[in-house]
Parts: C-alpha cells; sequence; structure tokens
C-alpha cells in the first residue's frame, strides 16, 4: 500500500477494529474528492469511523444531527446586517473539512436540498454570494436502514452524489472483545494522539491520483458494466455517467494505493458494488431475482467480459 494511504488507515485502525475493507474505501473516497454514505444499523461504529478520519488528517471537523426541525441555513449559513448597514456573513455547518451529517434521512427534503450545492460545487451561495468549502472537503452521512418512520426518503439527486455507500457490519466475536478492551476506560479516539497526514498531504495525493493511467480497454469495461444497467428489465434506474465517471475515478485511486501507475480489472472490480449499487433502482422482478442492489451488481460484474 502507498505509505502515506497506509499511515492513514493505521491511524483510523487505532479507532475501528476489523473494518479495513471499509477503511480503503473512505480513503479511496477521499483521495477522488468524494462523499460516502454510511447505511447501517446504530452503535457500529459510524461515527467514530469520521471522527478518526478527521483527527488523523487534523483538518476541522464538524457534526450536526439531522433533525425534521433542521434549517437549510444551519448548513450552508445565513447573512446579517452589522451596525454599519452591511451584509455578513456567518458560517453554517458546512464551512469545514469533514461535515458529519448524522441520520441524514430524518433531514427534510429542503435541509437535504441544501447539501447539493456544497456536495456537487464544493462552495455555499447565500444572498447573491458565493463561498468556496475549504479543501479538503468530504461529508460522510449516515442513515439506519431499518427505522424508517418520520423519516424523508433521499432521492436519486442526493443518492447520486454520493460516491460510495458503504456499510460498516457487526464486529466479529474477536473483534468485538478487541472493542470491549479498547472502549473499557476511555473513548478509544484518543488513541489517535497526533495526525499523521496534513490537508496539503491529502491534495497533494488528490493530484497524483489523477495522473494515473488508464487503458483504452479498462475505459471500455467500465462504460460497458455501466451500459448493462441502462436496458435491464430487472431495473427501473440503470447506473448514470457520473456513475461511471465515479468508477473510473475510484480505480485510479485503488491503483494508487496499491502504488501501480495504471488500473487494472480488479481495480474496478473491487470497488463497483460500493461505487454502483446506490445509484440503481431495482424494478419488482430484479428485487424478486436479486433482492438487494449489491447483489445486482455482484451478479453483473461476473457477466461483464474482463479485458485482456
Amino acid at each position: 500500500m502507498n505509505i502515506k494511504t497506509k499511515m492513514l488507515a493505521d491511524s483510523i485502525s487505532k479507532v475501528i477494529v476489523g473494518k479495513d475493507e471499509t477503511i480503503r474505501k473512505v480513503i479511496i473516497s477521499l483521495l477522488c474528492e468524494g462523499h460516502v454514505l454510511l447505511e447501517d444499523v446504530p452503535g457500529v461504529g459510524k461515527t467514530q469511523l469520521v471522527t478518526a478520519l478527521s483527527r488523523s488528517v487534523g483538518g476541522k471537523f464538524n457534526r450536526i444531527q439531522l433533525t425534521p426541525d433542521i434549517m437549510p441555513s444551519d448548513i450552508v449559513g445565513f447573512s446579517i446586517v452589522d451596525k454599519t448597514g452591511n451584509f455578513v456573513y456567518r458560517e453554517g455547518v458546512a464551512m469545514c473539512n469533514f461535515l458529519l451529517a448524522d441520520e441524514i434521512n430524518r433531514a427534510s427534503p429542503k435541509v437535504q436540498s441544501a447539501l447539493l450545492e456544497v456536495m456537487e460545487e464544493y462552495q455555499i451561495s447565500v444572498d447573491g454570494q458565493t463561498h468556496k468549502l475549504p479543501k479538503p472537503f468530504m461529508v460522510m452521512a449516515t442513515q439506519n436502514p431499518i427505522e424508517t418512520y418520520g423519516t424523508y426518503h433521499l432521492p436519486e439527486a442526493q443518492m447520486d452524489r454520493f460516491f460510495m455507500k458503504l456499510s460498516m457490519g457487526y464486529p466479529e466475536c474477536s473483534e468485538e472483545i478487541k472493542i470491549l478492551e479498547r472502549t473499557e476506560f476511555n473513548n478509544p479516539i484518543k488513541n489517535i494522539a497526533d495526525t499523521v497526514l496534513t490537508g496539503d498531504d491529502i491534495i497533494q495525493m488528490q493530484s497524483e491520483v489523477k495522473k494515473i493511467r488508464t487503458s483504452p480497454e479498462i475505459k471500455d469495461y467500465i462504460v460497458r458494466i455501466a451500459g448493462m444497467t441502462r436496458n435491464d428489465p430487472n431495473l427501473s434506474l440503470g447506473v448514470s455517467p457520473r456513475g461511471s465517471i465515479a468508477l473510473h475515478k475510484g480505480s485510479k485511486a485503488s491503483a494508487y494505493m496499491h502504488e501501480r501507475e495504471y488500473v487494472i480489472p480488479d481495480d474496478v472490480k473491487n470497488i463497483a458494488v460500493s461505487v454502483l449499487s446506490h445509484r440503481i433502482i431495482l424494478s419488482p422482478q430484479g428485487k424478486n431475482n436479486f433482492h438487494t442492489a449489491e447483489n445486482y451488481i455482484s451478479e453483473l460484474l461476473k457477466k461483464a467480459e474482463i479485458p485482456v
């Protein structure tokens, strides 16, 4: 693994036990300037993951617990008139490096929409003024897929803004014992005493990822995977071009983490489920055949011809 990404992964692992693949994919999303949706039951470490990431990088970390009474101005900020009669911008919670939007599906559609410009344009527009977000910037949102009473389903346009959808999952027995030991006396976030990377390090790595080479055959492979979803009776909604762009970028970041200067098919396959599953909608026929979007993408990868 690339030495800097290994340092970051090792630092996060001081807090998060046994979720190396999830940590790796979060780092890939960060290298691609992408955002992550963590969908899982409460208590499996979603909040600790993003806190550990921000502690390891040393960026400004903000958290907002989303509820139906949260206003868009809480996210993007607002303007007030000062004593001289001029408008002064007051920052919202999004003005940071790492934003944890906890239980995003409990926020009203108006608040969810306030995040669209933040996530896509990396800027905030208030009263005719545009405010650039600091770099690096990343949104990590969480939602509980089990308890849906009083929640607002994220629209497809919002889901498409997330680079990856990940799940922590329950730990193994041996891993849970380690969790008990780490949490016996202190919050394990205290295990990260010092930052291992700076924001400038992240920006530099993001630039280096863009230089990773992708052959025409790999690009064709990515486009064919996306195209196979667009005329399939198992789906009501296929992968958009934004999805194939994300798969391409993520594959380059995967190659970078493995210290390669070029993308191979395994880079594509290893991240495809996390990058594409939340961008499709199964039809009734698809739900009957595959049950979940993740299963569908996994089966799709078996059918797509791998370039030699």
